[in-house]
């Protein structure tokens, strides 16, 4: 069987999308992803995104990780969906309606001559209460600056969930931090039910930020699009920065805004890297 595909990156966070509006996958998605994530032998991303119809708004995206769990939302990734559905004839909408695990979330393509030159979504409202992220043991309250043992050392956790689970960790230096080594300690500490993406974050000044991420299911990624809108809104709950930031990843820039609407609205690119045909 012969997969048609496109490959496109978010500041370096790199997705395999494939399109089944008109015509589903037989695949196992899971097994898919595995085989097509991997950077030897496959394609090589950080997940796939999957294209498909919907009866609740204009699209559908799936994401499947390389490891082959399912994530409800990446915002990466809907960049690139967005800018997919707008470049490939899928809709002529500027602004539309994709269905995620985590909702209904609007994309709205930035333009200039003719070409999309950036991606704005509505990543809508932060989720605190720690038992809806989910943090064992916090019930309704939120979780800021709580004390997390990893390794036989504290750290100050803040977390918020984007439609999925982040753990904010504010550190001296970001760069430097031994994230390849703890990150996976993080991800699978008893603490997060459903496991937790991690964002290890040093702050310039109020509106500038550095962060690196370990990603559930996918470990050190050069960019994370909720990542960084909950690193903004644990900012925030922190004090440590005003409402909107610029948030420098491994892999580029993202502006994020918590707006007085209580949504988060995430600005960045989204690149076509190649197209191909893939033997399966």
């Amino acid at each position: 069987m012969k997969l048609n595909f496109t490959k496109w990156q978010g500041c370096g966070n790199d997705f395999v999308l494939i399109d089944c509006l008109e015509k589903p996958l037989e695949e196992d998605y899971a097994d898919l992803a595995k085989a097509i994530c991997d950077r030897h032998y496959g394609i090589g991303a950080d997940g796939i995104l999957v294209v498909e119809p919907s009866n609740k708004a204009d699209f559908c995206m799936r994401i499947i990780n390389a490891d082959g769990s399912e994530a409800e939302m990446c915002g990466n990734g809907i960049r690139c969906f967005a800018r997919y559905l707008y470049d490939y004839g899928r809709t002529k909408k500027q602004q539309f309606t994709i269905e995620t695990g985590a909702g209904i979330l609007v994309p709205e393509l930035q333009i200039e001559e003719g070409r999309v030159t950036g991606i704005k979504v509505d990543m809508g409202e932060p989720i605190l209460a720690g038992e809806d992220i989910p943090v064992a043991g916090f019930g309704r309250n939120k979780v800021i600056n709580e004390t997390l043992t990893v390794e036989g050392h504290e750290y100050k956790m803040t977390c918020v969930s984007m439609g999925n689970p982040h753990c904010v960790i504010f550190v001296d230096d970001a760069d430097t931090f031994p994230i390849e080594k703890l990150g996976t300690f993080f991800e699978h500490h008893m603490a997060f039910p459903r496991k937790t993406n991690t964002e290890f974050v040093s702050v310039r000044d109020r509106s500038h930020l550095r962060m690196r991420v370990w990603e559930r299911g996918a470990a050190v990624t050069l960019a994370c699009g909720t990542g960084s809108c909950a690193t903004l809104v644990a900012g925030v709950l922190t004090d440590r920065t005003d409402r909107l930031a610029e948030i420098q990843l491994d892999g580029g820039r993202l502006m994020v805004e918590w707006s007085a609407n209580n949504h988060v609205f995430m600005t960045g690119p989204a690149e076509l890297v190649f197209e191909g045909c893939l033997e399966i």
